[in-house]
């Protein structure tokens, strides 16, 4: 008797088991994915997928840096290449500029022309000059470089125009028709400054040639420019 019912017990037993875990089954089954509260820790994995798809919030997207150099450190190279080649070529300037001025002449015939008087004793009086004829027009010089001292109106000479030398020397050209320096003004050997006249006491178009000392003494013209390498 006390069998029987120890294993109607266990049967009994087993039925509401079986019964509580098919309505735990059931109710799991029915439940929605709202009602699966996530562990704790974990995250949405949809929130990090940008572009595919739901509410979530989007992820910052991440750039690719490109591979950078210097700027500044780049600029300066370029800045001193640049500097070494405005010196080179300032260099070659200043040699080639030497080179032509070591082959330039230093002195020039002051005008072209035919030589009509010389220095000296002329009709009772002394001539100071030479007098080198030709058409009015004709181009004057500078026989050296030097500095213009006066150009303008002159007793006797109608025009002149006077130049000073390095030495102190000065020349002067007379009766001319015109100039085209002024006081103060640098010029060089064979530069124009003048134009041939007949201005003044003149017997004709003609340029007459001074050559005064640093002291002021009048020269023969002649010598003087031969000995430079010049003659008429």
């Amino acid at each position: 008797m006390l069998r029987g019912r120890v294993v109607v017990a266990a049967v009994a037993v087993g039925a509401f088991a079986a019964a509580a875990a098919g309505q735990t089954l059931q109710s799991a089954a029915g439940s929605s994915s709202d009602d699966i509260v996530p562990l704790a820790g974990t995250r949405d994995a949809s929130s990090h997928m940008g572009g595919m798809g739901g509410d979530g919030p989007i992820a910052p997207e991440l750039l690719t840096l490109a591979k950078t150099s210097d700027g500044t450190l780049e600029a300066q190279k370029m800045a001193s290449s640049e500097r070494v080649t405005q010196a080179r070529n300032a260099r070659a300037a200043e040699v080639q500029k030497q080179k032509e001025e070591a082959a330039r002449p230093k002195a020039f015939k002051p005008t072209v022309g035919r030589l009509t008087s010389g220095f000296g004793a002329r009709w009772g009086t002394t001539h100071y000059g030479i007098d080198i004829a030709n058409r009015i027009g004709t181009p004057i010089v500078s026989v050296a470089d030097g500095t213009v001292i006066e150009a303008g109106s002159a007793s006797g000479f109608g025009l002149w125009v006077r130049v000073q030398h390095a030495d102190g020397t000065v020349t002067v050209y007379g009766h001319v028709n015109d100039y085209v320096v002024r006081e103060g003004q640098r010029v060089k050997a064979g530069q124009l400054i003048a134009h041939m006249g007949n201005r003044g006491q003149s017997t004709g178009p003609h340029l007459h040639f001074e050559v005064w000392d640093a002291s002021g003494r009048k020269m023969n013209p002649l010598p003087w420019l031969t000995a430079r390498g010049i003659s008429l």
